[in-house]
Protein backbone atom coordinates (compact mmCIF):
# COMPACT_ATOMS: atom_id res chain seq x y z
CA UNK A 1 0.00 0.00 0.00
CA UNK A 2 1.45 3.38 -1.06
CA UNK A 3 0.34 6.78 0.25
CA UNK A 4 -2.26 7.05 -2.52
CA UNK A 5 -3.83 3.82 -1.36
CA UNK A 6 -3.58 4.99 2.24
CA UNK A 7 -5.58 8.11 1.34
CA UNK A 8 -8.19 5.91 -0.30
CA UNK A 9 -8.39 3.72 2.79
CA UNK A 10 -9.02 6.77 4.96
CA UNK A 11 -11.73 7.97 2.57
CA UNK A 12 -13.24 4.49 2.53
CA UNK A 13 -13.45 4.42 6.32
CA UNK A 14 -14.93 7.93 6.28
CA UNK A 15 -17.80 7.22 3.87
CA UNK A 16 -18.70 4.02 5.74
CA UNK A 17 -18.98 5.70 9.13
CA UNK A 18 -15.83 4.06 10.50
CA UNK A 19 -13.42 6.98 10.73
CA UNK A 20 -14.92 8.86 13.68
CA UNK A 21 -17.32 7.68 16.40
CA UNK A 22 -21.02 8.42 16.13
CA UNK A 23 -22.68 10.69 18.67
CA UNK A 24 -26.25 9.66 19.61
CA UNK A 25 -26.99 13.33 20.35
CA UNK A 26 -26.46 14.29 16.69
CA UNK A 27 -29.58 15.07 14.70
CA UNK A 28 -30.16 12.07 12.36
CA UNK A 29 -29.35 12.56 8.70
CA UNK A 30 -32.94 11.62 7.79
CA UNK A 31 -34.17 14.85 9.41
CA UNK A 32 -31.47 16.82 7.61
CA UNK A 33 -32.44 15.34 4.24
CA UNK A 34 -36.09 16.22 4.79
CA UNK A 35 -35.15 19.87 5.26
CA UNK A 36 -32.95 19.78 2.16
CA UNK A 37 -35.85 18.25 0.23
CA UNK A 38 -38.10 21.10 1.34
CA UNK A 39 -35.47 23.67 0.30
CA UNK A 40 -35.15 21.99 -3.07
CA UNK A 41 -38.92 22.16 -3.62
CA UNK A 42 -38.89 25.84 -2.67
CA UNK A 43 -36.17 26.56 -5.24
CA UNK A 44 -38.18 24.70 -7.89
CA UNK A 45 -41.31 26.73 -7.12
CA UNK A 46 -39.32 29.95 -7.36
CA UNK A 47 -38.04 28.85 -10.77
CA UNK A 48 -34.40 28.99 -9.66
CA UNK A 49 -33.83 25.34 -10.54
CA UNK A 50 -35.68 22.81 -12.65
CA UNK A 51 -37.06 19.52 -11.42
CA UNK A 52 -34.78 16.80 -12.69
CA UNK A 53 -36.41 13.86 -14.42
CA UNK A 54 -33.14 11.98 -14.37
CA UNK A 55 -32.97 11.08 -10.67
CA UNK A 56 -34.26 7.73 -9.53
CA UNK A 57 -36.62 7.97 -6.57
CA UNK A 58 -35.03 7.04 -3.27
CA UNK A 59 -35.76 9.55 -0.60
CA UNK A 60 -39.50 8.86 -0.67
CA UNK A 61 -38.99 5.13 -0.47
CA UNK A 62 -39.35 3.76 3.08
CA UNK A 63 -36.79 0.99 2.53
CA UNK A 64 -33.75 1.92 0.52
CA UNK A 65 -32.79 -1.48 -0.78
CA UNK A 66 -29.68 -2.90 -2.38
CA UNK A 67 -27.40 -0.58 -0.47
CA UNK A 68 -23.72 -0.75 -1.44
CA UNK A 69 -22.66 -1.24 2.19
CA UNK A 70 -23.98 -0.91 5.74
CA UNK A 71 -23.90 2.49 7.40
CA UNK A 72 -24.52 3.69 10.98
CA UNK A 73 -28.13 4.00 12.15
CA UNK A 74 -28.17 7.80 12.14
CA UNK A 75 -26.87 8.01 8.56
CA UNK A 76 -29.09 7.94 5.48
CA UNK A 77 -28.70 6.83 1.88
CA UNK A 78 -29.76 9.22 -0.87
CA UNK A 79 -29.02 9.99 -4.50
CA UNK A 80 -26.47 12.69 -5.20
CA UNK A 81 -29.20 14.53 -7.08
CA UNK A 82 -31.23 14.75 -3.86
CA UNK A 83 -28.71 17.19 -2.40
CA UNK A 84 -27.11 18.94 -5.40
CA UNK A 85 -28.13 20.42 -8.74
CA UNK A 86 -26.14 19.78 -11.92
CA UNK A 87 -24.93 22.54 -14.22
CA UNK A 88 -23.26 21.71 -17.53
CA UNK A 89 -20.77 24.02 -19.23
CA UNK A 90 -20.99 26.18 -22.32
CA UNK A 91 -19.16 25.53 -25.60
CA UNK A 92 -17.03 28.65 -25.73
CA UNK A 93 -15.36 29.16 -29.13
CA UNK A 94 -11.60 29.34 -29.17
CA UNK A 95 -11.72 32.29 -31.59
CA UNK A 96 -13.47 34.35 -28.90
CA UNK A 97 -10.62 33.96 -26.40
CA UNK A 98 -8.64 37.06 -25.45
CA UNK A 99 -5.32 37.45 -23.63
CA UNK A 100 -6.75 38.98 -20.47
CA UNK A 101 -10.03 39.99 -18.86
CA UNK A 102 -12.00 39.55 -15.64
CA UNK A 103 -13.90 36.64 -17.22
CA UNK A 104 -11.89 33.41 -17.16
CA UNK A 105 -13.11 30.18 -18.80
CA UNK A 106 -12.62 27.06 -16.71
CA UNK A 107 -11.67 24.10 -18.92
CA UNK A 108 -10.85 20.48 -18.17
CA UNK A 109 -7.14 21.29 -17.75
CA UNK A 110 -7.94 23.73 -14.93
CA UNK A 111 -9.50 21.03 -12.77
CA UNK A 112 -6.90 18.94 -11.00
CA UNK A 113 -7.76 16.64 -8.14
CA UNK A 114 -7.91 18.86 -5.04
CA UNK A 115 -6.83 21.98 -6.93
CA UNK A 116 -8.45 24.54 -9.20
CA UNK A 117 -5.50 25.73 -11.29
CA UNK A 118 -6.10 29.22 -12.67
CA UNK A 119 -2.63 30.27 -13.80
CA UNK A 120 -1.71 27.43 -16.18
CA UNK A 121 -2.51 28.34 -19.79
CA UNK A 122 -5.52 30.45 -18.73
CA UNK A 123 -8.07 31.58 -21.34
CA UNK A 124 -10.47 34.53 -21.09
CA UNK A 125 -13.42 36.03 -22.96
CA UNK A 126 -14.48 39.63 -23.33
CA UNK A 127 -16.94 41.08 -20.85
CA UNK A 128 -19.76 41.16 -23.40
CA UNK A 129 -19.53 37.39 -23.93
CA UNK A 130 -19.22 36.83 -20.22
CA UNK A 131 -22.41 38.75 -19.53
CA UNK A 132 -24.25 36.94 -22.31
CA UNK A 133 -23.34 33.60 -20.72
CA UNK A 134 -23.58 34.61 -17.07
CA UNK A 135 -25.77 31.60 -16.28
CA UNK A 136 -22.50 29.64 -16.45
CA UNK A 137 -20.83 31.75 -13.75
CA UNK A 138 -19.42 29.66 -10.94
CA UNK A 139 -20.12 30.32 -7.29
CA UNK A 140 -18.05 29.78 -4.17
CA UNK A 141 -18.32 26.16 -2.96
CA UNK A 142 -19.47 24.78 -6.29
CA UNK A 143 -17.93 21.38 -6.96
CA UNK A 144 -16.38 21.00 -10.39
CA UNK A 145 -15.61 17.66 -12.00
CA UNK A 146 -14.16 16.61 -15.33
CA UNK A 147 -16.51 14.57 -17.52
CA UNK A 148 -14.19 13.44 -20.32
CA UNK A 149 -10.88 11.58 -20.45
CA UNK A 150 -9.17 8.49 -21.80
CA UNK A 151 -11.45 5.47 -22.08
CA UNK A 152 -10.57 2.82 -19.52
CA UNK A 153 -7.80 4.89 -17.86
CA UNK A 154 -9.83 6.56 -15.08
CA UNK A 155 -7.86 9.74 -15.69
CA UNK A 156 -10.82 12.06 -15.14
CA UNK A 157 -13.81 12.63 -12.85
CA UNK A 158 -11.36 14.82 -10.98
CA UNK A 159 -13.26 17.01 -8.55
CA UNK A 160 -12.47 20.25 -6.77
CA UNK A 161 -14.27 22.86 -4.71
CA UNK A 162 -14.45 26.42 -6.07
CA UNK A 163 -12.79 28.78 -3.59
CA UNK A 164 -13.49 32.46 -3.10
CA UNK A 165 -11.79 34.12 -6.08
CA UNK A 166 -11.63 37.62 -7.51
CA UNK A 167 -12.13 36.70 -11.16
CA UNK A 168 -15.47 35.74 -12.71
CA UNK A 169 -15.18 32.08 -13.61
CA UNK A 170 -17.20 30.64 -16.49
CA UNK A 171 -17.90 26.94 -16.95
CA UNK A 172 -16.74 25.36 -20.19
CA UNK A 173 -18.25 22.24 -21.81
CA UNK A 174 -17.34 18.81 -20.42
CA UNK A 175 -16.73 20.31 -17.01
CA UNK A 176 -19.63 19.56 -14.70
CA UNK A 177 -20.72 21.67 -11.76
CA UNK A 178 -22.54 20.40 -8.67
CA UNK A 179 -24.27 23.04 -6.57
CA UNK A 180 -25.83 22.11 -3.25
CA UNK A 181 -29.42 23.02 -2.45
CA UNK A 182 -28.59 23.75 1.17
CA UNK A 183 -25.62 24.79 3.27
CA UNK A 184 -26.59 21.96 5.62
CA UNK A 185 -24.49 19.63 3.50
CA UNK A 186 -20.85 20.15 4.37
CA UNK A 187 -19.24 20.85 1.02
CA UNK A 188 -15.84 19.49 2.09
CA UNK A 189 -17.43 16.21 3.20
CA UNK A 190 -19.13 15.92 -0.17
CA UNK A 191 -15.86 16.62 -1.99
CA UNK A 192 -14.12 13.87 -0.06
CA UNK A 193 -16.99 11.45 -0.66
CA UNK A 194 -16.72 11.97 -4.43
CA UNK A 195 -13.04 10.97 -4.33
CA UNK A 196 -13.68 7.66 -2.57
CA UNK A 197 -12.96 4.39 -4.33
CA UNK A 198 -16.59 3.28 -4.02
CA UNK A 199 -17.82 6.40 -5.89
CA UNK A 200 -15.10 6.10 -8.54
CA UNK A 201 -15.93 2.44 -9.12
CA UNK A 202 -19.64 3.27 -9.41
CA UNK A 203 -19.21 6.22 -11.77
CA UNK A 204 -16.70 4.53 -14.09
CA UNK A 205 -18.96 1.50 -14.37
CA UNK A 206 -21.25 3.86 -16.35
CA UNK A 207 -18.50 5.17 -18.66
CA UNK A 208 -19.48 5.65 -22.31
CA UNK A 209 -17.61 6.92 -25.37
CA UNK A 210 -15.56 5.56 -28.24
CA UNK A 211 -12.36 3.52 -28.37
CA UNK A 212 -10.14 6.31 -27.05
CA UNK A 213 -12.43 8.88 -25.37
CA UNK A 214 -14.42 8.12 -22.25
CA UNK A 215 -17.35 10.17 -20.99
CA UNK A 216 -19.36 10.47 -17.79
CA UNK A 217 -22.93 11.73 -18.07
CA UNK A 218 -24.90 14.01 -15.77
CA UNK A 219 -27.67 11.44 -15.28
CA UNK A 220 -25.33 8.77 -13.96
CA UNK A 221 -23.62 11.36 -11.76
CA UNK A 222 -26.87 12.52 -10.17
CA UNK A 223 -27.92 8.92 -9.59
CA UNK A 224 -24.84 8.07 -7.54
CA UNK A 225 -25.74 6.55 -4.17
CA UNK A 226 -24.34 8.70 -1.36
CA UNK A 227 -24.41 7.90 2.37
CA UNK A 228 -25.06 11.08 4.37
CA UNK A 229 -24.07 11.39 8.06
CA UNK A 230 -25.53 13.94 10.48
CA UNK A 231 -24.18 17.42 9.82
CA UNK A 232 -22.13 17.48 13.03
CA UNK A 233 -20.52 14.17 12.08
CA UNK A 234 -19.81 15.46 8.57
CA UNK A 235 -17.71 18.19 10.16
CA UNK A 236 -15.91 15.70 12.43
CA UNK A 237 -15.14 13.48 9.47
CA UNK A 238 -13.72 16.39 7.48
CA UNK A 239 -11.47 17.39 10.39
CA UNK A 240 -10.21 13.84 10.79
CA UNK A 241 -9.55 13.37 7.06
CA UNK A 242 -7.71 16.68 6.88
CA UNK A 243 -5.59 15.69 9.87
CA UNK A 244 -4.66 12.37 8.26
CA UNK A 245 -4.06 13.89 4.84
CA UNK A 246 -1.84 16.51 6.40
CA UNK A 247 0.28 13.77 7.95
CA UNK A 248 0.50 12.00 4.61
CA UNK A 249 1.45 15.27 2.91
CA UNK A 250 4.21 15.73 5.41
CA UNK A 251 5.43 12.22 4.78
CA UNK A 252 5.36 12.66 1.02
CA UNK A 253 7.26 15.92 1.28
CA UNK A 254 9.87 14.45 3.57
CA UNK A 255 9.24 17.06 6.27
CA UNK A 256 8.69 14.72 9.17
CA UNK A 257 10.16 11.54 10.43
CA UNK A 258 8.35 8.76 8.65
CA UNK A 259 8.37 6.60 11.72
CA UNK A 260 6.19 9.10 13.58
CA UNK A 261 3.62 9.13 10.80
CA UNK A 262 3.49 5.34 10.62
CA UNK A 263 3.09 5.16 14.39
CA UNK A 264 0.19 7.60 14.28
CA UNK A 265 -1.47 5.56 11.55
CA UNK A 266 -1.08 2.36 13.57
CA UNK A 267 -2.47 4.07 16.66
CA UNK A 268 -5.55 5.08 14.68
CA UNK A 269 -6.01 1.54 13.42
CA UNK A 270 -5.88 0.22 16.98
CA UNK A 271 -8.36 2.85 18.11
CA UNK A 272 -10.81 1.80 15.40
CA UNK A 273 -10.23 -1.85 16.28
CA UNK A 274 -11.06 -1.59 19.99
CA UNK A 275 -14.22 0.42 19.32
CA UNK A 276 -15.70 -2.01 16.83
CA UNK A 277 -14.97 0.17 13.77
CA UNK A 278 -12.31 -1.85 11.96
CA UNK A 279 -14.22 -4.90 10.75
CA UNK A 280 -17.96 -5.48 10.30
CA UNK A 281 -19.93 -7.27 12.97
CA UNK A 282 -21.54 -10.64 12.21
CA UNK A 283 -24.89 -11.23 13.89
CA UNK A 284 -24.23 -14.97 13.75
CA UNK A 285 -21.30 -14.59 16.16
CA UNK A 286 -21.90 -15.68 19.70
CA UNK A 287 -22.24 -12.47 21.81
CA UNK A 288 -19.22 -11.66 23.93
CA UNK A 289 -21.40 -11.65 27.06
CA UNK A 290 -22.10 -15.39 26.59
CA UNK A 291 -18.39 -16.03 26.14
CA UNK A 292 -17.59 -14.24 29.41
CA UNK A 293 -20.29 -16.13 31.29
CA UNK A 294 -18.61 -19.41 30.34
CA UNK A 295 -15.15 -18.15 31.20
CA UNK A 296 -16.03 -16.49 34.47
CA UNK A 297 -19.65 -16.65 35.70
CA UNK A 298 -18.80 -14.16 38.45
CA UNK A 299 -17.53 -11.49 36.07
CA UNK A 300 -19.41 -8.18 36.10
CA UNK A 301 -20.15 -7.36 32.46
CA UNK A 302 -21.78 -4.39 30.80
CA UNK A 303 -22.70 -3.30 27.27
CA UNK A 304 -21.18 0.16 27.73
CA UNK A 305 -17.59 0.98 28.46
CA UNK A 306 -16.32 2.97 31.38
CA UNK A 307 -16.59 6.28 29.53
CA UNK A 308 -20.16 5.48 28.37
CA UNK A 309 -19.08 5.27 24.76
CA UNK A 310 -21.23 3.05 22.61
CA UNK A 311 -19.81 -0.31 21.65
CA UNK A 312 -21.36 -2.77 19.20
CA UNK A 313 -24.39 -4.74 20.29
CA UNK A 314 -22.70 -8.10 20.53
CA UNK A 315 -19.68 -6.71 22.41
CA UNK A 316 -19.39 -6.28 26.16
CA UNK A 317 -17.03 -4.77 28.68
CA UNK A 318 -15.46 -6.38 31.72
CA UNK A 319 -12.36 -6.09 33.86
CA UNK A 320 -9.11 -7.47 32.46
CA UNK A 321 -8.66 -9.72 35.49
CA UNK A 322 -11.95 -11.47 34.65
CA UNK A 323 -10.52 -13.00 31.47
CA UNK A 324 -7.04 -13.90 32.75
CA UNK A 325 -5.65 -17.19 33.98
CA UNK A 326 -2.54 -15.37 35.26
CA UNK A 327 -2.08 -11.66 35.90
CA UNK A 328 0.90 -10.80 38.03
CA UNK A 329 4.18 -8.98 38.37
CA UNK A 330 7.27 -11.14 38.10
CA UNK A 331 9.59 -11.85 41.03
CA UNK A 332 12.95 -10.53 42.14
CA UNK A 333 15.47 -13.13 41.05
CA UNK A 334 18.84 -14.16 42.39
CA UNK A 335 21.18 -13.81 39.48
CA UNK A 336 24.09 -15.98 38.38
CA UNK A 337 27.14 -14.36 36.82
CA UNK A 338 28.50 -17.60 35.44
CA UNK A 339 25.62 -19.91 34.56
CA UNK A 340 23.80 -18.86 31.33
CA UNK A 341 21.09 -21.50 31.29
CA UNK A 342 17.94 -19.81 32.59
CA UNK A 343 17.27 -16.27 31.32
CA UNK A 344 15.27 -13.64 33.19
CA UNK A 345 12.97 -11.35 31.21
CA UNK A 346 13.62 -7.72 32.19
CA UNK A 347 12.21 -4.42 30.91
CA UNK A 348 15.06 -3.94 28.44
CA UNK A 349 14.00 -7.20 26.75
CA UNK A 350 10.92 -5.30 25.52
CA UNK A 351 12.79 -3.51 22.79
CA UNK A 352 12.26 0.20 22.18
CA UNK A 353 11.78 -0.23 18.45
CA UNK A 354 9.36 -3.14 18.80
CA UNK A 355 9.74 -6.83 19.42
CA UNK A 356 11.45 -8.92 22.07
CA UNK A 357 15.04 -10.00 22.54
CA UNK A 358 16.84 -12.01 25.21
CA UNK A 359 20.27 -10.73 24.17
CA UNK A 360 20.45 -8.42 27.18
CA UNK A 361 18.87 -10.84 29.63
CA UNK A 362 20.57 -11.81 32.85
CA UNK A 363 20.35 -15.36 34.21
CA UNK A 364 18.95 -17.18 37.25
CA UNK A 365 21.07 -18.74 39.87
CA UNK A 366 20.38 -22.45 39.11
CA UNK A 367 20.01 -23.20 42.81
CA UNK A 368 16.85 -21.03 42.93
CA UNK A 369 14.91 -22.70 40.12
CA UNK A 370 12.68 -24.64 42.50
CA UNK A 371 11.44 -21.32 43.97
CA UNK A 372 9.83 -20.39 40.63
CA UNK A 373 6.38 -21.82 40.22
CA UNK A 374 5.59 -23.22 36.75
CA UNK A 375 3.05 -20.43 36.19
CA UNK A 376 5.87 -17.85 36.01
CA UNK A 377 7.47 -19.50 32.98
CA UNK A 378 6.48 -17.34 30.02
CA UNK A 379 4.22 -18.85 27.35
CA UNK A 380 3.37 -17.94 23.77
CA UNK A 381 0.59 -15.37 23.90
CA UNK A 382 1.68 -13.79 27.19
CA UNK A 383 1.40 -10.00 27.14
CA UNK A 384 4.37 -8.39 28.86
CA UNK A 385 4.02 -4.89 30.28
CA UNK A 386 6.92 -2.82 31.62
CA UNK A 387 5.79 -1.73 35.09
CA UNK A 388 8.51 0.49 36.61
CA UNK A 389 10.88 3.24 35.56
CA UNK A 390 10.64 6.47 33.62
CA UNK A 391 9.76 6.63 29.94
CA UNK A 392 9.37 2.88 29.49
CA UNK A 393 6.40 2.14 31.78
CA UNK A 394 3.53 0.69 29.77
CA UNK A 395 5.70 -0.61 26.94
CA UNK A 396 3.85 -3.71 25.83
CA UNK A 397 4.99 -6.74 23.85
CA UNK A 398 3.53 -10.11 22.91
CA UNK A 399 5.68 -13.07 23.88
CA UNK A 400 6.37 -15.98 21.54
CA UNK A 401 8.30 -19.01 22.71
CA UNK A 402 10.21 -18.99 19.41
CA UNK A 403 12.49 -16.34 20.88
CA UNK A 404 13.76 -18.85 23.48
CA UNK A 405 16.09 -20.52 21.04
CA UNK A 406 17.93 -23.19 23.03
CA UNK A 407 16.89 -21.82 26.41
CA UNK A 408 14.48 -24.14 28.31
CA UNK A 409 12.32 -21.28 29.61
CA UNK A 410 12.36 -17.64 30.67
CA UNK A 411 10.82 -16.01 33.75
CA UNK A 412 9.92 -12.33 34.35
CA UNK A 413 11.59 -10.14 36.91
CA UNK A 414 9.64 -7.88 39.26
CA UNK A 415 9.66 -4.92 36.85
CA UNK A 416 7.52 -6.73 34.27
CA UNK A 417 3.83 -7.63 34.53
CA UNK A 418 2.47 -10.72 32.80
CA UNK A 419 -1.05 -10.75 31.32
CA UNK A 420 -2.07 -14.30 30.38
CA UNK A 421 -5.61 -14.62 29.11
CA UNK A 422 -7.66 -17.80 29.27
CA UNK A 423 -7.63 -20.12 26.27
CA UNK A 424 -11.06 -18.89 25.05
CA UNK A 425 -9.77 -15.36 24.48
CA UNK A 426 -7.57 -14.26 21.59
CA UNK A 427 -4.34 -12.96 23.19
CA UNK A 428 -3.41 -10.95 20.09
CA UNK A 429 -6.63 -8.93 20.43
CA UNK A 430 -5.94 -8.21 24.11
CA UNK A 431 -2.40 -7.20 23.18
CA UNK A 432 -3.77 -4.79 20.55
CA UNK A 433 -6.20 -3.40 23.11
CA UNK A 434 -3.53 -2.73 25.74
CA UNK A 435 -1.23 -1.27 23.06
CA UNK A 436 -3.82 1.30 21.95
CA UNK A 437 -3.34 4.98 22.76
CA UNK A 438 -6.39 5.20 25.02
CA UNK A 439 -5.21 2.32 27.23
CA UNK A 440 -1.63 3.52 27.23
CA UNK A 441 -2.99 6.87 28.43
CA UNK A 442 -5.09 5.13 31.07
CA UNK A 443 -1.97 3.43 32.44
CA UNK A 444 0.02 6.69 32.29
CA UNK A 445 -2.69 8.50 34.28
CA UNK A 446 -2.71 5.81 36.95
CA UNK A 447 1.00 5.49 37.63
CA UNK A 448 2.24 5.80 41.21
CA UNK A 449 5.59 6.87 42.58
CA UNK A 450 7.90 9.83 42.24
CA UNK A 451 8.95 11.76 39.15
CA UNK A 452 12.10 9.69 38.83
CA UNK A 453 10.57 6.30 39.50
CA UNK A 454 7.07 5.66 38.20
CA UNK A 455 5.30 2.40 38.91
CA UNK A 456 2.33 0.60 37.39
CA UNK A 457 0.65 -1.34 40.17
CA UNK A 458 -0.87 -4.67 39.21
CA UNK A 459 -4.24 -3.47 40.51
CA UNK A 460 -4.39 -0.88 37.72
CA UNK A 461 -4.17 -3.67 35.16
CA UNK A 462 -6.60 -5.90 37.04
CA UNK A 463 -9.30 -3.21 37.19
CA UNK A 464 -8.81 -1.96 33.65
CA UNK A 465 -11.99 -2.23 31.55
CA UNK A 466 -11.62 -4.12 28.30
CA UNK A 467 -14.09 -3.92 25.40
CA UNK A 468 -14.52 -7.47 24.23
CA UNK A 469 -15.93 -8.55 20.86
CA UNK A 470 -17.21 -12.07 20.13
CA UNK A 471 -14.36 -14.55 19.80
CA UNK A 472 -14.75 -14.88 16.02
CA UNK A 473 -14.60 -11.10 15.64
CA UNK A 474 -11.51 -10.94 17.85
CA UNK A 475 -9.68 -13.05 15.27
CA UNK A 476 -11.07 -11.02 12.36
CA UNK A 477 -9.85 -7.84 14.02
CA UNK A 478 -6.39 -9.29 14.59
CA UNK A 479 -6.17 -10.42 10.96
CA UNK A 480 -7.18 -6.95 9.76
CA UNK A 481 -4.67 -5.23 12.06
CA UNK A 482 -1.89 -7.50 10.85
CA UNK A 483 -2.79 -6.80 7.22
CA UNK A 484 -2.89 -3.02 7.68
CA UNK A 485 0.24 -2.93 9.82
CA UNK A 486 2.04 -4.96 7.18
CA UNK A 487 0.94 -2.47 4.52
CA UNK A 488 2.19 0.45 6.61
CA UNK A 489 5.50 -1.33 7.18
CA UNK A 490 5.80 -1.82 3.43
CA UNK A 491 5.14 1.89 2.88
CA UNK A 492 7.88 2.72 5.31
CA UNK A 493 10.33 0.37 3.60
CA UNK A 494 9.43 1.69 0.15
CA UNK A 495 9.82 5.33 1.09
CA UNK A 496 13.04 4.80 3.01
CA UNK A 497 14.83 3.41 -0.03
Amino acid sequence: MDTKKLRQKILDLAIRGKLVPQDPNDEPASVLLERIKAEKEHLIKEGKIKRSKKIAKTSDTPHYGNVPFDIPDNWKWCKLGDIVDFQGGYAYKSNTYVNQSDWQVIRIGNVKNDNLVLDTQPVFVEEVIGRETKKYLLQKDDILFTMTGTKGKRDYFYSVKVPSVQKKLLLNQRVGCLRRFSSEVNIDFLCFALKGEYVLDAIFSTETGNVSQGNIGSENTLNLDIAIPPLAEQRRIVSEIERWFSLIDITENGKQDLQTTIKQAKNKILDLAIHGKLVPQDQNDEPASELIKRINPKAKITCDNAQYEKIPENWCACKLVDICSFLSRGKSPKYSEDDKTYPVFAQKCNLKDGGISLEQARFLDPSTINKWNEVYKLQTGDILVNSTGTGTVGRTRLFNANCLGNYPFVVPDSHVSVVRVVKSICPQYVYAYISSDSIQQYMEENLAGSTNQKELYIGVLENMHIFLPPLAEQYRIVAKIEKLFSSLDNIQKALEV
